[in-house]
């Protein structure tokens, strides 16, 4: 039987699922912090640090005041109090480590050649035996960064990389290294996997590729609460194929729904577990990354609520801003802001701010509000707008 929902309903679910459905605690701590990223399934990274690297924003969006470095220990701190790895999951990727084994289907593919950018199959076969060489190094030394290598200074984007850099990119992707943590200017450190995870996820089997698929698209579904196909695959980046025959399976289990949602074109999928609730009343502030909205036609779909990313837009051309974030108040999106952290005056710069046409009334109020909040948990004094 096909469930029929508002998009009103529809709205509520996902935020419900997002961690939107209840109120922030008052004192969040590591448990809030593990709790949050159990329930997303990972943290976007990002290397724009325009405002706060991207990872942190999504747990302040839901928590309010939580401590960063919890969120540093949890990815990369000591062995025994990490909770998360780094991987390719929607994009660069913290992820929980009981993640890693549904994963590694990605790593064994890439390991033969069959995944991960051309400039890096070639290690795959025709140059193995120079990205064994860059292993035994770290083998032997002990965890090393791009920069530890003659070539690997002053490369920026991926299209800049030097030969060392695509030889650990691919040793990354193939799940030979991992990040053991990051220095600097948030430059990675690698070193084995086996020095960085910890034992007992190291020590869990390793799924077949169908029950890998299974567990993704259905963790992907408990953390949207409603979908679509598209929604579904987009969330740890699965084929067509293999997230077709998930879907197909976890609806026969009863995990998944068929949903109909008024206004949109394509049948969903609900989770059994999604809540319905009657109201939500959040607040927040959203990184362009965030799982709620990284997905712009879904973004659309849920809120009616065009989004684009204008870092790459050249300044004359943008419409909003550089580092624009939307603004989420009740269950609704209703305004914008381009944000900046002015950190040598102590300021959180406010350079734009669009409201939406429909945005309730305290919509000022209560944007200026979660701007304090902000600025207060970024270490910044005041909010200047201008």
């Amino acid at each position: 039987m096909t469930a029929t929902l508002s998009l009103a309903q529809a709205r509520r679910i996902a935020l419900a699922a997002q961690g939107f459905g209840a109120a922030r605690p008052q004192a969040p701590g590591p448990l809030h912090l593990r709790r949050t990223l159990d329930r997303l399934g990972l943290h976007q990274i990002d290397s724009v640090n325009v405002l706060s690297r991207a990872h942190y924003l999504p747990a302040f969006s839901r928590l309010g005041h939580y401590d960063r470095a919890a969120l540093d220990e949890a990815a990369w701190g000591r062995r025994s109090k990490r909770r998360m790895f780094e991987y390719w999951a929607h994009e660069a990727s913290l992820l929980p480590l009981d993640l890693h084994p549904m994963l590694r289907w990605r790593m064994a593919e890439a390991d033969r050649g069959e995944r991960g950018w051309s400039s890096l199959r070639v290690y795959a076969r025709e140059k193995r035996d120079e990205v064994d060489a860059v292993l035994d190094r770290i083998r032997a030394e002990g965890p090393l960064a791009v920069s530890d290598f003659d070539d690997g200074k002053s490369r920026s984007g991926w299209w800049e990389w030097g030969d060392s850099k695509r030889k650990l990119e691919w040793l990354f992707w193939a799940g030979h290294i991992t990040t053991a943590t990051r220095r600097g200017g948030f430059e990675r450190v690698y070193d084995l996997t086996e020095r960085v995870i910890p034992p007992a996820i190291l020590a869990l089997p390793t799924p077949d590729k169908a029950t890998a698929h299974r567990a993704l698209v259905g963790r992907a579904a408990a953390a949207l609460g409603i979908a679509t196909e598209t929604d579904l695959r987009d969330y740890f980046r699965t084929g067509v194929a293999d997230t077709r025959a998930a879907i197909a399976e976890l609806a026969e289990e009863g995990v998944l729904l068929p949903a109909s949602i008024a206004g949109w074109r394509r049948p969903a999928w609900l989770h059994r577990d999604a809540r319905h609730p009657r109201r939500v009343n959040a607040r927040a502030l959203l990184v362009p990354f965030d799982p709620l909205i990284w997905e712009r036609d879904r973004t659309e779909r849920l809120f009616g609520f065009h989004y684009r990313i204008e870092i790459y837009t050249p300044a004359e051309k943008r419409r909003y801003g550089y580092y624009v974030l939307p603004f989420l108040l009740g269950d609704r999106l209703v305004a914008r802001v381009d944000l900046k952290a002015d950190r040598q005056a102590s300021m959180l710069r406010v350079l734009s701010t669009h409201l939406e046409p429909d945005a309730p009334a305290a919509t000022r109020a209560e944007l200026d509000e979660e701007l304090a909040a902000m600025a207060g948990w970024l270490g910044l004094e005041r909010v200047s707008r201008g």
